[in-house]
């Protein structure tokens, strides 16, 4: 029985060595498609430059093609039957793919919980440097957590913190609204708000009023380095 699973164990090494140096190789299925001379099929759909529809021809024809037009035969659709190949400037291509997917990352949204701590009995100026915190936090699209922290005899008073709540959403109400109503947590109670912008649009407003400072700062620039008129 032991010689029978150690002789069934490096069978199983074996295998996994030999798929590991088979990838090594370059047999690992790779994301890549398959461009000139990597084609390995009689004949291909061709599609022309501009996207005009060529039709099925040797493969040997679309690769005359691609020579006479300066350009890659690039294998788009590999599953067809015949596999469909497109005329193109593969270098260019993949440049632009990457810039498009730069792009796209820069302006993904990810959505953020921002968290404010705040005591039953605040003190005015306190109250007013935390709603203004989570004010920003509204405008930028972000979530955010309040928490009420009571201590000691705080606890048997959970009407305080429950009034404190209701008063600064109210006084966001215009940038958020409640998404989690107040409960309590222990020792805490806890409100949501969400804002009512998407984090989409509050990174574009942020964009375009960057973009609106700069051009003011640049046109301040070039007045004060106008010359006087002259009399």
């Amino acid at each position: 029985m032991y010689r029978r699973g150690w002789s069934h164990r490096n069978r199983t090494d074996a295998a996994v060595r030999q798929a590991v140096a088979w990838c090594y190789r370059g047999g690992s299925i790779s994301a890549e498609p398959r461009i000139n001379d990597r084609i390995r099929v009689p004949e291909v759909r061709l599609v022309g430059p501009s996207g005009e529809q060529v039709g099925i021809v040797p493969l040997a024809k679309a690769l005359e093609l691609a020579q006479e037009y300066d350009l890659d035969l690039v294998e788009v659709a590999a599953n067809a039957r015949p596999p469909v190949c497109k005329l193109m400037d593969y270098g260019k291509f993949k440049y632009e793919s990457a810039m498009k997917a730069r792009e796209a990352r820069k302006n993904q949204a990810h959505t953020v919980i921002k968290e404010m701590k705040l005591r039953p009995k605040i003190d005015p100026h306190d109250y007013d440097t935390k709603k203004g915190h989570v004010v920003r936090f509204l405008k930028q699209g972000d979530k955010v957590k309040i928490t009420i922290m009571f201590r000691g005899r705080e606890q048997s008073r959970p009407e305080l913190g429950f009034r404190l709540l209701q008063r600064l959403a109210a006084d966001v109400e215009d940038l958020g609204f409640i998404e989690s109503n107040p409960k309590q947590d222990g020792r805490n109670m806890i409100m949501v708000l969400g804002p009512h912008k998407k984090k989409t649009e509050a990174m574009a407003e942020a964009r375009e009023a960057q973009a609106a400072r700069k051009a003011e700062r640049q046109g301040g620039a070039t007045e004060s380095h106008e010359e006087p008129a002259e009399a």
